[in-house]
């Protein structure tokens, strides 16, 4: 299937401009089927703009629904379901208070991985 090559296209891996600083020649950790499943899964549920969106108003309070729909402007039900899916994820949970319920991140690190991710796309932009 794949055919060896003849030719040497070894890389200097410390003036590599894809990995610029990085030394190491070894190869990553392998890591276990059901870790990167759960990984792909997190990061398809992170991967709707209206996610990224709650995500990061959550990076700044816990908030109810209604403070969702009026910071992102977007319909009530549409803000509901996203948050099922981010609580399916695991990246989010509600806690019932009174009539209203109130959604905060589960964890620090997801929101870690949405800002670099805006922030990539900003810097890339500019």
């Amino acid at each position: 299937m794949f055919e060896e090559s003849t030719t040497d296209v070894s890389v200097d891996p410390a003036t590599s401009e894809h990995s610029p600083g990085r030394t190491s020649t070894e190869p990553a950790p392998a890591r276990a089927p059901a870790t990167l499943t759960a990984a792909g899964d997190l990061l398809r549920a992170l991967a709707a703009p209206v996610r990224i969106s709650i995500v990061l108003q959550l990076r700044e309070s816990d908030r109810c629904v209604h403070e969702l729909v009026d910071a992102l402007g977007v319909a009530q039900p549409l803000i509901s379901q996203h948050l099922r899916v981010l609580k399916s994820a695991g990246v989010v949970h509600g806690e019932r208070h009174g009539r209203e319920v109130v959604y905060r991140l589960v964890d620090e690190h997801l929101s870690h991985i949405v800002v670099d991710a805006v922030t990539h796309v900003e810097e890339a932009h500019n």
